[in-house]
């Protein structure tokens, strides 16, 4: 069975949403994605979801929301986005700090650049996952 990965940062609107959609498109072999937070918001950030649109094809606002911990199934491993503030604790048997700037407010460039780091942290977990170097 796949391991389950929850993305989680507080509001579960811009970073979580992101790894969230770019865990779906690059490691769904490997692991089944979802993404929470503390708080929710009424929508997901429109620039993250116009960033991951242009760079990926993948629309968050038909396929994503904003959910809050207790919305989601148990998960097997936990990633932390890099919250400035107490990060959301959910319990997991690995945890990962990723420790990303929020782009919330910022401009494209700094968007573009959140999701190239997360991609590149995607597919290095599914690859540890894959190697059996996440022992779960």
């Amino acid at each position: 069975m796949k391991p389950k990965v929850a993305f989680i940062c507080v509001h579960n609107s811009c970073r979580s949403q992101m790894a969230e959609a770019l865990g779906k498109l690059f490691a769904s072999g490997i692991f089944d994605s979802c993404s929470a937070g503390t708080e929710t918001k009424p929508e997901i950030n429109q620039d993250a979801v116009r960033i991951i649109k242009d760079l990926y094809g993948v629309d968050m606002n038909k396929t994503q929301y904003s959910k809050l911990l207790t919305d989601i199934p148990e998960v097997d491993i936990v990633i932390k986005m890099g919250c400035n503030v107490v990060c959301p604790y959910l319990p997991s048997k690995h945890e990962e700090d990723w420790g990303l700037e929020d782009p919330t407010g910022k401009d494209d460039e700094e968007f573009i650049k959140t999701a190239r780091i997360i991609e590149g942290k995607v597919k290095d977990l599914a690859e540890r996952i894959k190697n059996g170097e996440i022992v779960l």
